[in-house]
């Protein structure tokens, strides 16, 4: 398995009052956006940034960064094999599935 991207989260409360700074600050465009349970996200250069306000973002604010894997199947296994878990999914959303 090989991890192919890790993206920093940025938690915030306006998506499109963050944008313009990473836009400057990366040189690059949103890949990516979409609205998902209860929050918007968007990913550019090497961040993913979650905006809603604070009760939508406290199930997430936990999570520290976004790893994409070449094998999400496999990431059971792989996490066993050093001491960890998977405690949420693999579930379904917008971009294909996750896990955390």
């Amino acid at each position: 398995m090989k991890a192919l991207a890790t993206l920093a989260r940025l938690y915030v409360y306006d998506l499109d009052e963050a944008l313009p700074a990473l836009r400057a600050l990366t040189g690059q465009d949103v890949r990516t956006r979409f609205s998902h349970g209860g929050v918007e996200v968007a990913s550019l250069g090497g961040f993913l940034l979650v905006a809603g306000d604070e009760q939508a973002l406290a199930p997430f604010r936990e999570v520290q960064s976004t790893v994409l894997v070449d094998d999400l199947d496999g990431l059971p296994a792989l996490l066993t094999a050093h001491g960890g878990k998977i405690v949420d999914g693999p579930n379904k959303v917008p971009t294909g599935r996750n896990a955390t």
